[in-house]
């Protein structure tokens, strides 16, 4: 199928069947995340450029982001009435927000992303024929959201979108050639399992998880996923008045996917053919997870079943929000029928970006959001607690110990967006880490540990670090962070994220370093980094940072002492990570007065009818 051959093969993913046998044929790589690096003797031998990545302009990415946002809203709306009829039900759209709200975010900016590269290998005459695997695409139709976070970074369910994405819209202008499938099965993340250790904190949660089941309660605060530890959780629950309970979350069951039940098109039949929206209403009635159609009846059913309160008083999580689907409809349902729900911020960035889905889905669904620090006057249901995660603990560091750097990565592919390195930009990060550990003096660099990503995402982290520094010593995430910081006098984040709170709020030695054009800040963020900089705790360079490092080597205490040092990170956490020793109380009053705020106003509603 196609038009005239001309240009390069196009390769769309690392899936080397999809690849030419003859090393001399012209290909254009779609992107970065083609070329895995334990193959680079193969192909840096061919004839084959890389096509720009898109992306790489932050204000289109910023400006796509919106778009895509207004998009996500408008087909929420037809895919709620589609799902009400299909199920015969007649839930609202937060029901629904809060159940596939997610996975259709995630899928709509993954899938613009593959569409506008493929829209921009065939515009620029290129790409002429792509090699496609021969199966059938219903096979990667996700049972659930968990199911979906392990698939979309894989080389294979990318292969089938872009496949997909090329025979409904550029067909007529690619040759699109079949080919068999020669995958072993192996999953390029890192799925390595560990192994826990039953100690007396597991019997205790194990007691009271039995008490629960011998002795459910049909109303009481339900809290699951908190980021709270077990200590202050229970603290909270008993000054509420209610024995402690402790919850954990559950499998969702298994459905096979139906092609009869997905012959269906989302609207937008007056849409251009090709057009991008036109284009995402035809796909996800193929991608949908199967949990949301084909096994919604069997999801509400083991919810059904679930031991958990039948009519809670407040529902309070801080992650389950995203990928536990059983959890999801179970708090759907009882949002649905009054009982408010409460997230609380459970790692960094939030409150700091100019732009992030997850934060955005959060407050959307959340009744109150409780921050560590932040606020927006524009967002009441934010409520500044103080960090959840880290109270009343102290952080031991060694004065005369070593230097520790804590790395990232992120998916090959792109996948939700906010203001942090997208796809290939991981490399640019990883150039600056290179950057700044050449840029150490010998004393410092001998003394320095570079903790990996526990995540690999087929980057190949490992490998990378030896072949550019074969004598550094590297942590490949497998030993406790804490006998990490233990050993170290200074600890180096080198991305927008959790690391520096924890970090700061444990009063350990922190110096910061990460490039602006790819962790842009939010402006009411900016002056509070302004003067982490002026103090030389945050830098926008690695060789700043690395500089600054040198000229503290051996007065790292006097420098982290110093009044402007603890002048500017006070100011900071104050607004981003506050240390309140009471956060118990804290919680417990916002909590109470909420649950006073909703029955005066249901009393209040009650007069008026």
């Amino acid at each position: 199928m196609g038009g005239e051959v001309r240009g390069r093969l196009l390769v769309t993913t690392a899936l080397e069947e999809t690849w030419p046998k003859n090393p001399e044929t012209p290909i254009l790589f779609l992107g970065e995340w083609c070329r895995l690096y334990s193959r680079k003797d193969h192909w840096s031998k061919m004839n084959a450029e890389v096509l720009p990545y898109h992306w790489d302009d932050r204000n289109k990415l910023y400006q796509d982001y919106k778009y895509l946002q207004g998009f996500y809203e408008r087909i929420l709306k037809s895919l709620v009435l589609q799902l009400n009829e299909i199920h015969k039900v007649d839930h609202s759209l937060l029901y629904w927000r809060i159940l596939i709200g997610p996975w259709l975010g995630y899928f709509i900016q993954m899938l613009f992303d593959r569409w506008f590269m493929l829209k921009k290998a065939i515009e620029t005459k290129e790409g002429s024929v792509c090699r496609v695997i021969d199966r059938d695409p219903i096979t990667v139709a996700p049972n659930d959201m968990k199911h979906f976070n392990q698939m979309y970074i894989e080389d294979d369910w990318n292969e089938v979108i872009y496949g997909q994405l090329l025979e409904l819209c550029w067909g007529d202008k690619i040759n699109i050639e079949l080919v068999q499938s020669q995958s072993s099965g192996k999953k390029n993340a890192n799925n390595s399992k560990q192994i826990r250790k039953r100690t007396i904190k597991r019997y205790v949660e194990a007691g009271i998880i039995l008490f629960n089941k011998l002795f459910p309660k049909k109303d009481g605060y339900f809290f699951i996923s908190t980021y709270l530890s077990l200590i202050e959780d229970f603290k909270l629950q008993i000054r509420l008045g209610q024995f402690p309970k402790l919850w954990r979350k559950q499998s969702v069951p298994t459905t096979n996917p139906d092609i009869r039940q997905r012959q269906w098109l989302l609207g937008g039949s007056e849409l251009l053919d090709g057009s991008f929206e036109l284009i995402t209403r035809k796909l996800i009635p193929h991608h949908i997870p199967t949990a949301y159609l084909e096994g919604y009846n069997k999801l509400l059913a083991k919810a059904e079943l679930l031991n958990w309160p039948k009519r809670p008083k407040v529902i309070f999580t801080s992650n389950a929000y995203s990928s536990d689907d059983l959890f999801k409809v179970w708090a759907a349902d009882k949002r649905e029928f009054g009982t408010p729900l409460v997230i609380g911020q459970h790692g960094g960035h939030f409150g700091m970006s100019p732009f992030a889905f997850h934060e955005e889905h959060q407050i959307k669904i959340a009744d109150k959001w409780l921050s560590w620090g932040w606020s927006d006057k524009t967002k009441p249901q934010i409520t500044p607690v103080g960090n959840i995660k880290i109270v009343n603990r102290k952080g031991r560091y060694n004065h005369k110990g070593g230097l520790l750097m804590v790395e990232m990565t992120m998916p090959r592919y792109s996948y939700h967006l906010y203001a942090a390195p997208v796809s290939r930009q991981y490399i640019d990060y990883l150039n600056d880490q290179f950057t700044f550990v050449e840029a150490l003096p010998e004393l410092i660099y001998n003394e320095l540990m570079v903790r990996l990503y526990r995540s690999d995402y087929g980057w190949e982290q490992k490998a990378r670090w030896n072949e550019k520094h074969p004598n550094i010593k590297l942590d490949t995430g497998a030993r406790n962070i804490k006998q990490l910081i233990s050993k170290s006098r200074i600890y180096i984040s080198t991305y927008n994220a959790t690391t520096f709170l924890e970090s700061f709020a444990l009063n350990v030695p922190t110096v910061m370093f990460w490039n602006p054009k790819h962790w842009e800040l939010h402006k009411s963020a900016k002056p509070y980094f302004e003067q982490l900089k002026e103090v030389g705790v945050f830098h926008e360079t690695p060789e700043s940072a690395a500089k600054h490092i040198t000229k503290i080597w051996d007065n790292v205490d006097d420098w982290w002492s110093s009044k402007p040092v603890i002048t500017a990170l006070n100011y900071f956490c104050e607004n981003y990570n506050k240390k309140n020793k009471n956060l118990v109380d804290t919680i417990h009053k916002e909590l109470i007065d909420f649950r006073c705020e909703i029955k005066y106003s249901s009393y209040c509603y009650k007069l008026s009818n």
